[in-house]
């Protein structure tokens, strides 16, 4: 039977409009890591790297004769970023956000049977069928994320900052401290394609129980 994300793991995938805490487990990613606006060509270029391993790796893995231990068939996974500002803003910030300043590290994640030597194999594959230099970029990582707040937030990017907000008013309520102002998102729709408003984002920050002493 097809795995499905989108059915099976909608506790991940699908929090509601409002705050609510997660404990997120090691999953594994494709991840590709760079800087600069989101609206600059190169970072088009970026989540097309990644997409060429991912759709290598499904396509690749349907017709195995002799496929990986636990294998089922599954829709690839939505695209996901962690994203922070470089070292310069972060010491310079006033409050104010200048997109080109930026960093982040794209990422889709696998399915657990998708081992590190397979997506060597895959790499290599996609550099063949779709040529582009960012694929040296490419790597293959385990991440765990802990104990998290998040939240679904609706409509365009730039009104983040009042989500946010919001899901930090929640971590003071509870005594709770946010553990860095880098964040992961999560894209459930394709901003290429969905209206601005319409749009469908998870947002996701690490927190830690504060101590008292």
């Amino acid at each position: 039977m097809k795995h499905e994300w989108r059915k099976k793991e909608k506790e991940i995938y699908f929090p509601k409009n409002k705050p609510e805490v997660i404990h997120v487990p090691e999953f594994k990613f494709l991840t590709i890591e760079g800087e600069g606006s989101p609206a600059n060509e190169s970072f088009s270029d970026h989540i097309g790297a990644l997409y060429a391993v991912a759709y290598a790796i499904k396509m690749t893995l349907k017709k195995e004769t002799d496929p990986p231990k636990d294998y089922v068939d599954y829709t690839v996974y939505p695209l996901e970023g962690i994203w922070s500002l470089n070292e310069e803003a972060i010491k310079k910030f006033d409050g104010t956000i200048n997109k080109e300043d930026f960093i982040f590290k794209l990422m889709i994640r696998q399915p657990d049977f998708v081992d590190r030597h397979f997506f060597k194999k895959m790499l290599e594959v996609a550099k063949k069928k779709k040529p582009n230099l960012l694929l040296e970029k490419v790597k293959f990582e385990k991440i765990k994320d802990g104990k998290c707040i998040q939240m679904m937030h609706l409509g365009s990017f730039d009104h983040e900052p009042a989500t946010f907000k919001i899901m930090e008013d929640f971590a003071k309520e509870n005594n709770w401290t946010r553990l860095a102002k880098d964040h992961r998102e999560i894209y459930l729709s394709d901003f290429r394609k969905v209206a601005t408003e319409k749009l469908k984002t998870v947002l996701r920050f690490k927190y830690q129980d504060s101590i008292i002493e």
